[in-house]
């Protein structure tokens, strides 16, 4: 039956894309988006870790829990669009006696009936009401579809910068053990030197403190570097332990990340596409609330099968019996109760596309703020490049001159202490510029496929 729905179509709320990523702007739809994250991670080690947490990892199994639920309720929306069928079976048995102590002194007949057969129900869907039901339950499943992927790309990203802060780790503890190496031969440099008369004792002390700041971040390397294991095996849901990893001296970090237009964005981002579809299951919950304003038409009650009183005759078609109860209701005095209701969806409505449109403002702060930051790290490259050349040269043009007398110990100091510092920021930047392409990648939407 051809329902007289008084709800509009839903439409999806148009994005204002216009200038989203600020002073970034392109028409090329090429987006690293759309790459698969087993081709956008080159690193095998790192494959291997993502596919293990995307199989293992707790939040993703409560995702497709989740996904679940949505769908039973999606089955149970749905099913209400059609009548209810059950086998429904009765035995009545019914005695009047007016005598004394139980004698029938009047001759009453029992009343013994034996019913077998089918009952149905069924409401309308006259003004849509159930109709809508079902459709904000189909929002919300494709809610948890998004969710689940939300927790995917989340999951992707987090591995990866686990992974690279753990390499990261990795060679700031190298070059810190090599520049301790150093430093203690120089510390006993100067202690020869002090032997020689050329120093005095603060020479040789201040060179030894130098060397223990260094040995001193060795064991803070060392724990960070367990801690971040460690960390990254709950993200896989494992046991805690040792991760097996690459350099990240082997690590290409990307000139130029293509990144599209705000649309694709929009259109790739499971939290922007939750929101989205958060406004269109409040659209249909509106329109349900409308709906109960209106007369509603139930087929209530409705059965056919055998009745009789004697199980031999029973099922005799003269025996057929059917019952037809339906009903058109209108509401009266709940009618204020239903006008508040729509007034709530109306505002849970407006609630919903506001948060809909600020989603899309923050993904694209998120987005621009990401492209200025990586293009702001990448032009740190040569200016470091050039502060650790210059610091590896102070060191070895200073401790030539102490050694021939006109340079003091503090110069020497100094440019051990500036290198070691230039050295791990170098690694720091790698990391910071390692990181901006995984959370592009995440800003963007990827990580689904």
């Amino acid at each position: 039956m051809p329902s007289c729905n008084i709800n509009k179509k839903f439409v999806s709320p148009e994005a204002d894309t216009a200038g989203l990523y600020r002073d970034s702007s392109s028409t090329d739809t090429t987006t690293i988006a759309d790459i698969p994250w087993k081709e956008y991670f080159a690193d095998a080690q790192l494959q291997a870790l993502i596919a293990e947490g995307l199989a293992n990892n707790t939040n993703m199994q409560v995702a497709q829990l989740r996904i679940q639920q949505a769908e039973a309720g999606f089955k149970t929306a749905k099913a209400a669009l059609y009548p209810t069928l059950s086998v429904a079976g009765q035995v009545t048995h019914t005695q009047i006696s007016n005598g004394k102590n139980g004698v029938d002194v009047l001759g009453y007949t029992p009343d013994h009936v034996n019913q077998l057969g089918f009952s149905t129900s069924w409401e309308v869907d006259l003004w849509g009401k159930l109709g809508s039901q079902k459709r904000a339950k189909y929002a919300s499943l494709l809610n948890s579809y998004e969710y689940s992927n939300l927790i995917q790309t989340s999951l992707v990203a987090n591995i990866a910068k686990a992974y690279y802060s753990l390499m990261a780790l990795d060679e700031q503890l190298r070059i810190t053990k090599e520049s301790a190496a150093l430093l203690k031969t120089s510390a006993e440099t100067m202690l020869a030197l002090k032997e020689a008369g050329t120093v005095n004792g603060a020479a040789v002390e201040q060179s030894n403190a130098l060397l223990y700041s260094a040995e001193l971040v060795i064991p803070t390397l060392q724990r960070q570097i367990y801690e971040t294991e460690n960390a990254i095996c709950i993200l896989l849901n494992r046991k805690p332990g040792a991760v097996i990893r690459d350099s990240i001296a082997r690590q290409t970090v990307p000139v130029e990340l293509k990144y599209g237009v705000p649309t694709q964005m929009v259109a790739n981002r499971p939290d922007v596409r939750q929101a989205e579809l958060s406004f269109r299951s409040a659209y249909e919950l509106t329109g349900v609330a409308q709906s109960s304003m209106y007369p509603s038409l139930t087929l209530s009650s409705a059965s056919i099968g055998f009745a009789s009183s004697s199980i031999s005759e029973f099922f005799k078609p003269a025996n057929i019996a059917a019952n037809i109860v339906g009903g058109l209701s209108q509401p009266l005095f709940f009618k204020r109760q239903l006008r508040s209701n729509l007034e709530i969806a109306k505002a849970q409505q407006a609630e919903a596309l506001l948060n809909f449109q600020n989603a899309v403002l923050v993904a694209g702060q998120e987005v621009s703020n990401i492209l200025t930051g990586f293009q702001l790290s990448l032009s740190k490259n040569e200016l470091r490049d050039l502060q650790v050349e210059s610091y590896t040269k102070a060191v070895d043009y200073t401790q030539q001159l102490l050694l021939a007398g006109e340079a003091n110990y503090t110069e020497v100091l100094s440019a051990q202490r500036n290198l070691l510092t230039a050295q791990l920021s170098k690694v720091d930047d790698k990391l910071e510029q390692l990181n901006y392409s995984v959370n592009l990648y995440k800003a963007l939407g990827g990580g689904t496929k």
